[in-house]
This record gives structure tokens, sequence and C-alpha cells, in this order.
């Protein structure tokens, strides 16, 4: 099994907050994805609400 099948296998986890989803298929259009530093990140919708600006001005999470 490759990382690409293992990673589609588990629910996001939110790289903010550390929330995971519960449901995996509703995450994939409410939740923010992103690539830092060459890896991919979740960012829940109540993360990316609150830090909206931020994700738009691609400021590094650090910042946050």
């Amino acid at each position: 099994m490759g990382d690409a099948e293992r990673t589609a296998m588990q629910p996001p986890v939110c790289a903010t907050c550390g929330t995971s989803a519960t449901d995996p298929a509703l995450a994939a259009i409410t939740w923010t994805r992103g690539t830092e530093n060459g890896r991919e990140v979740w960012i829940c919708d109540r993360c990316s609400r609150e830090h909206l600006r931020s994700i738009e001005g691609k400021l590094d999470s650090a910042w946050w």
C-alpha cells in the first residue's frame, strides 16, 4: 500500500487545532487543503474561517 492510498483511508486532521474529520467525504468539500514544507495539510472549516485572511495572504501558519 502506497502513501497516497494510506492517506486516502485516514480521515483528515486539522493542522491548526487537531480536530479529526468525522466524515472524510464532507471534509473534502468543507475543509481547506494546502501544502506546507512539501507535505499535505488540512485545516478544518472553523479554523479556515478564523484564519481566512492569513490563508489568502499565503502567510506561514507559524504567523497565525
